[in-house]
């Protein structure tokens, strides 16, 4: 992306464009290590499960995949370039793994916010080009349920700190970038 490493965050709506966006911002690199960090698609939803096969398909071969939710992980060992995708499905992974969906508002964001003092620390760490894919949230209704609720503003406390990490924040919305 540039002599210095640089730090995006690419966010927007569902089906925006900007996976693809974020794709393009390092489609040049052939060492990129793509994360994906969502729940597993081995569960019962063949939905998901022909997304994240859609995903894998469309990235280039020399890409390495790591399907954890260890983001700091592998930021902190990975030397290349590297592409989150998503932060929303991080944070799924986050909250289901711990089984937290029931948990106090206070217990889960005190969970999520250790976890992403280590990712924050590691963004800040790295040497490497870093793109990391979130879903803009609160832009609509207010969810109905309790889970969506604690979701969204859990997911929006995340992008406002790793946007605070990153050098540009890039807006998709219907496939038009926004450089913020």
């Amino acid at each position: 992306m540039g002599a210095r490493p640089m730090k995006v965050l690419v966010t927007g709506g569902v089906r925006s464009g900007k996976s693809r966006h974020a794709e393009e911002l390092l489609g040049t690199a052939d060492d990129v290590a793509y994360v994906a960090p969502g729940p597993s698609p081995e569960h019962d939803d063949a939905d998901w499960a022909a997304r994240v096969a859609a995903h894998r398909a469309a990235r280039p071969a020399n890409w390495v995949t790591h399907e954890t939710p260890d983001l700091a992980g592998v930021l902190a060992t990975t030397a290349g370039p590297v592409l989150v995708d998503c932060l929303g499905t991080w944070l799924t992974a986050v909250v289901d793994e711990r089984d937290l969906w029931e948990a106090s508002s206070d217990r889960v964001a005190g969970v999520v916010d250790a976890l992403l003092d280590d990712v924050v620390a590691a963004l800040a760490a790295t040497a490497s080009d870093v793109v990391l894919v979130t879903n803009e949230v609160g832009l609509g209704v207010v969810p109905a349920y309790r889970s969506g609720r604690l979701f969204r503003d859990l997911l929006g406390s995340v992008n406002q700190r790793v946007a605070s990490a990153c050098d540009e924040v890039h807006l998709v919305i219907a496939g038009r970038v926004l450089r913020l």
